[in-house]
């Protein structure tokens, strides 16, 4: 019997570029884009291993978990890292980036989150840009979760790395990813001896059997329904419209924030400023005596579909992240979000004025 997620063609190298030139629309650049057969930690530690040298310096912004991560990562290459850390509930400014390159002339290499999902902020990528190519310095961003969710303008804010993922705002599966590679960014890996080679994590080697050799033969057998996926994903957006697509993120955002307020019962946004807070994932403070996790618990048992859950590590106990991005992102799922998080509340004291909030997400949807 036939399945039709079985029983495929097999996935051409035509096919293949035709993806990775739609991908390379999606984000706004004309440089060359790889398209790993993997989550989006695969190209991120592939782009850190490549362009951080051994005995290099490297700016690591720390705007959340995945900007911890990437220090890890760069310490692990053998370079020294400076980390640019700010709370976890605002976003870093072009200005502190450019303090920490004066102090540190030295800095070749530059890491930075564009939205981070699990803090629920947003970092000015275009006016960083600036600051770091007039430095002179490489500029990987981490766009897994900003990608169709607001604007990704590659070229222009002067990214030399940027990494992507299906996942979250577009919709797709977390099981395949994609970097662009400016030609400073390949001329620097190139000449980094440690940089991977013959490894899974080598983007050179996608370089030399994929793109220098024109494209004509695949260097191994891709991940056929992810790529399949992904085409789908891209696809869609282009149906919607990227702008239309961007909005919906945006009204998501801007109406869980207004609910919350609208809400009450010591319910709070993370993130201080609304202008800092990412579109695709809203964090929320809990209020002083009750736990996150429990919270969530209570919100999930009445309804398991909901896409709630509590922070990570240390801010497991005070932190809520209402995750609407991609399908989520639509006044459905945001005021069943907001009622089932009042309605917990509300079982252990607090007071919450449901009404409110849902009217503020409905005026929000509707502009």
């Amino acid at each position: 019997m036939t399945h039709p997620l079985l029983d495929l063609a097999p996935l051409t190298a035509a096919h293949f570029a035709e993806i990775e030139r739609s991908v390379a629309a999606l984000m706004n650049t004309e440089q060359d884009v790889v398209i790993m057969q993997g989550e989006a930690l695969l190209p991120l530690e592939g782009c850190i291993r490549g362009g951080a040298p051994r005995g290099s310096t490297a700016l690591n912004v720390v705007t959340g978990p995945y900007g911890q991560t990437f220090g890890d990562w760069l310490r692990d290459c053998g370079a020294t890292v400076v980390d640019l850390t700010v709370p976890f509930d605002t976003a870093v400014t072009a200005a502190q980036v450019a303090e920490a390159l004066a102090e540190h002339p030295e800095i070749g290499f530059v890491s930075l989150v564009h939205a981070e999902a699990a803090t629920g902020n947003t970092n000015p990528v275009a006016e960083i840009g600036e600051v770091v190519r007039a430095h002179g310095a490489l500029f990987m961003v981490d766009a897994v979760a900003s990608v169709s969710a607001e604007p990704l303008l590659t070229d222009a804010w002067g990214v030399d790395l940027c990494v992507i993922g299906a996942q979250k705002a577009m919709g797709g599966p977390a099981g395949v990813s994609a970097v662009s590679v400016s030609e400073r960014a390949w001329e620097r890996i190139a000449a980094n001896p440690d940089a991977p080679r013959r490894s899974y994590l080598s983007l050179l080697d996608w370089k030399e059997r994929w793109i220098d050799a024109g494209r004509r033969a695949l260097p191994h057998t891709p991940a056929q329904l992810e790529m399949l996926a992904l085409q789908a994903c891209v696809e869609r957006i282009e149906a919607d419209g990227p702008a239309a697509v961007r909005a919906r993120h945006a009204a998501a955002a801007a109406a869980t924030r207004a609910g919350v307020l609208a809400l009450g019962g010591g319910l709070a946004p993370f993130v201080r400023r609304a202008a800092e807070a990412a579109p695709v994932a809203t964090t929320l403070r809990v209020p002083g005596g009750m736990d996150a996790r429990d919270l969530v618990t209570t919100a999930l048992a009445a309804d398991p579909s909901l896409p709630l859950v509590a922070g990570a590590g240390a801010a497991a106990e005070v932190m809520i992240r209402v995750n609407h991005y991609g399908p989520a992102a639509t006044r459905g799922t945001v005021q069943s979000s907001l009622a089932a998080l009042g309605a917990a509340v509300a079982a252990r004291g607090g007071r919450v004025d449901l009404e409110g909030a849902l009217r503020a997400v409905g005026e929000a949807f509707t502009g």
